[in-house]
């Protein structure tokens, strides 16, 4: 290893392929080692790759975070992490990644980590926000050379690089085990209607039906129709029985960190029918304060996760809430899929705050002491301010009405 190296996010796409030459032409360093860290992306992506990084003559590294990303969901389940209505994907894998990297770039003395993100996207600020604690040179080629995408294929066919973006260019995808995100081309035009060819995880919906069962031990799903499986394992089981479903997609305009809008298109199977399982469990097993209460905690924990920021002092407050409350989630949940939806039909826990008997119309009493008849004071008061300033503001309205007559005469 020479002493002046640099250690890539290397994806083997287009951005990271160009990203090569440029670190030894436009920044000087000797040496470029790529690292590529698996987070669930399919084995083609890998094989690509190390094809491309053989090609351009490049130490390249695989490294498997699997785990720690799958540990990384599970919390993001007990949060409720959504952003704009989306389950969280690619905001949680980059962090993931980003450490990773820096791992591998700490371990052979690398003097700097590089990545092939734009200007005008997250995830550079995602990645740095790691990056930028350690002591090594943060460079962004595409973003400091102010590239554009059409300029780096051109770069590309006169350099004789090996790229492939993605449907022959013409999407710029992203996966994970938690989502995939598709972009780029004629998707970045709102009023393009997406072909049914972007999709990979997810089916066109059906009539067809069909009930599964989740069991949740402390807010961690741990089973799929009880068979017990490890977060990894069930993810990837949930996306494709999910995904033929046709569960999970979303096609909005997001507003990224930066203040751009942008439309976004992604697939997230098995994150929609957990994170739906996990609230319907949720609202079973919390007093409605707790409910309406953690809302906020899992709101301020989901931006900061967008954000790449979830090593935070402010995210370790949060997710102590978000631990303490979570003892109470355990039980199952059955989803029902129906017309691309994940629907929850059932639950099942020990820890309910409900009595059956209690809410019934079946039953006179209501719980101990307390019966229907004692809801006829509350009743009396309940609105009682409403219903006051409603008479104010009727008297008010009658006392301008006759002076507005008095004047007139």
């Amino acid at each position: 290893m020479t002493q002046n190296t640099v250690v890539l996010a290397f994806s083997g796409g287009l951005d990271t392929t160009v990203t090569v030459p440029l670190l030894q032409e436009e920044y000087g360093y000797d040496e470029v080692v790529g690292v590529t860290v698996d987070v669930g992306q399919p084995e083609a992506e890998f094989e690509e790759a190390k094809a491309t990084a053989e090609a351009l003559d490049v130490e390249h590294y695989v490294v498997d975070a699997t785990e720690a990303f799958g540990d990384l969901l599970m919390d993001a389940v007990k949060a409720n992490a959504t952003y704009e209505g989306y389950p969280l994907g690619t905001a949680l894998a980059r962090p993931v990644i980003a450490a990773t990297i820096q791992a591998v770039a700490e371990d052979i003395g690398a003097e700097g980590l590089a990545h092939g993100c734009t200007g005008k996207g997250n995830d550079q600020l995602r990645f740095e926000a790691v990056w930028r604690q350690s002591d090594m040179d943060v460079v962004a080629p595409v973003r400091e050379l102010d590239l554009t995408r059409e300029w780096e294929i051109e770069y590309a066919e006169e350099k004789g690089l090996p790229v492939d973006s993605g449907n022959d260019g013409t999407w710029s995808i992203d996966t994970n085990l938690w989502s995939r995100s598709i972009e780029g081309g004629n998707l970045e035009d709102p009023g393009y209607v997406p072909p049914e060819d972007i999709y990979a995880w997810t089916e066109e919906p059906t009539g067809e039906t069909e009930l599964i069962e989740i069991e949740f031990e402390q807010g961690v799903p741990v089973a799929l129709d009880g068979e017990a499986m490890d977060p990894v394992e069930l993810i990837t089981t949930l996306n494709e029985v999910a995904g033929a479903h046709g569960v999970g997609r979303t096609d909005m305009m997001e507003d990224r960190i930066l203040g751009l809008k942008v439309r976004e298109n992604y697939e997230h199977p098995a994150a929609t029918t957990l994170l739906a399982a996990h609230e319907a469990l949720e609202s079973y097993v919390f007093t409605a304060e707790t409910i309406q209460f953690k809302q906020t905690v899992d709101d301020a924990w989901a931006e900061k996760a967008y954000k790449g920021l979830l090593a935070s002092p402010l995210v370790d407050s949060l997710e102590a809430f978000i631990e303490d409350t979570q003892t109470e989630v355990t039980g199952t949940v059955t989803i029902k899929f129906e017309g691309g939806q994940a629907r929850p039909v059932a639950r099942e826990s020990d820890n309910a705050v409900y009595s059956e008997a209690a809410a019934s119309f079946n039953t006179q009493a209501v719980m101990g002491d307390i019966e229907q008849g004692d809801a006829t004071g509350f009743a009396k008061y309940h609105g009682f301010q409403d219903r006051l300033a409603a008479t104010i503001q009727a008297s008010t309205d009658v006392s301008d009405f006759a002076a507005d007559i008095e004047t007139d005469t």
